[in-house]
This record gives C-alpha cells, structure tokens and sequence, in this order.
C-alpha cells in the first residue's frame, strides 16, 4: 500500500510571507520538514508542492523532489491535488511546510494504525492538550473524539465546554493538522463544494464531516511546534536544539 507524501508549501503566506525560507537553526524550515519526512518509514515518496521558484530551488538542493503548481490556490489540497495528477500512490499523506518539528514516529503510527484499521478512507493527528491556555487559544484547532476514534467536531473554540467544573476535566484535543488519505477519496473529497461550517470556522477538514464521512483521529505522542508568525521562530529553534 504505497503512501506518497505531498507537502504543500506558499509563498504568500498572510502572516508571514516566505515563511518557508525562514532560517530555523541554519536551515529553511521547508528543509527541516522535508527531512524529518523522509527518514519516516512506510513513506515511499516525498514531494514538495510549491508556488514560488526560490522554495522550487531550496527543496531540490537538498534531494528532494518539487513541483511547482498554479499560484491560483485557494487551499493546501488544491495544491496537492495537482501534484498528485498521474502518480501512483493508494495513499497521499499531506503534511503542512510549517511544521519543523513533525515527528516521524507519529508520522509512522499514523500511516501503521490508519492501513490497519478496516474501511477508513481518511485520517488525522491529534494531541492531548495539557495546558488551558492552548484551549482557549483561537489558533489552536481543537477536536472532540468519539469513543470509536472518529472526529466528532473541529472549532477554534475552547470544545468540549465545560458546563459544570469538576476535578476531572474534559479531554481536549489539539488538532495537528497532518493528514492520511486513500487517493480516490482525496480526490473525492476535494471535488465536493465548500460547506457552511467549513466556511464559518475556516477549517477544510469539517467538509469531511458535513459530508456524512469519518476522520478517524490517531493520538500523537508529540505536539511540535507550528510556524504561523515570525515570533515562532525562537520557540521553533528552542525545539529543535532540545530534540535533536
């Protein structure tokens, strides 16, 4: 079950543009995320889906595969969408070009526990959140979980709510934003129209949802850090020197 890896990188990102080629530790951060891909086991290929030359041109200087495509992109699917026209792969992995610190193992255990599991079509990566504050945090995606493993819910809202407090709290999960997909469904998936919840919340994967679709969600044993904004570079290198 060969899994191809497709990792969608812009140039004009709103919050910070070139973003891609920002130095983290001496490196482009495009290079730590192409690194830490290909060294993960179960992954047969890896490919760079880009808009911008320069990102074109770091990602082949260090071996690894690139294609530039439309700058016309709406979503990171779009974009990995074409990259994949008239490849062979049953299974497209999609991980974000700001994720520095993705680890491989979860990587690996998520490709493991989803091909393992009978009739998913699609998967993702979610982390127990321990911090309250990172609940409250409208950039942190956070999903509610069936005891099945299947998503029930993704918001930039603190979910679930706590209507009562109580010595236990609720389980909240941070959404990391790494995908799995079988092909056909991929491409199913991103012919279907915007959705409203989709639309409301911003966030693509709720189209699955409101499509009557599973997500199955595997728990990540490590939450890295995402590069959003210039002042999470710091915290990134900090990561990555302690990591490595």
């Amino acid at each position: 079950m060969s899994v191809l890896a497709v990792i969608p990188a812009r140039y004009a990102s709103t919050r910070f543009p070139g973003k891609s080629l920002a130095l983290i530790a001496g490196k482009p951060m495009i290079q730590h995320v192409c690194e830490r891909v290909s060294c993960v086991s179960g992954i047969d290929n890896v490919l760079v889906a880009t808009d911008d030359e320069r990102i074109l041109e770091a990602v082949q200087a260090v071996g690894v595969e690139a294609l530039l495509t439309s700058p016309n992109h709406q979503t990171g699917t779009d974009r990995i969408v074409e990259a994949i026209e008239g490849r062979d792969a049953e299974w497209v992995l999609n991980v974000q070009g700001d994720e520095p610190a993705i680890d491989g193992n979860d990587l690996s255990r998520l490709i493991e526990t989803t091909q393992a599991t009978p009739d998913v079509q699609a998967a993702t990566l979610v982390f127990r959140i321990s911090d309250p504050a990172k609940i409250q945090d409208p950039n942190i995606v956070k999903a509610v979980v069936a005891p099945d493993g299947n998503a029930l819910y993704f918001s930039r809202s603190s979910i679930p709510f706590p209507r009562k407090v109580s010595e236990t709290p609720p389980v909240a999960w941070r959404h990391l934003g790494v995908y799995l997909f079988r092909r056909e469904f991929l491409l199913r998936y991103h012919a279907w129209p915007q959705t409203p919840l989709e639309q409301t919340e911003q966030l693509e994967q709720l189209r699955i949802l409101e499509h009557g679709e599973k997500l199955l969600c595997v728990e990540a044993q490590h939450e890295g850090v995402g590069v959003d904004v210039p002042e999470d570079v710091p915290q990134a290198e900090e990561f990555l020197r302690v990591s490595y």
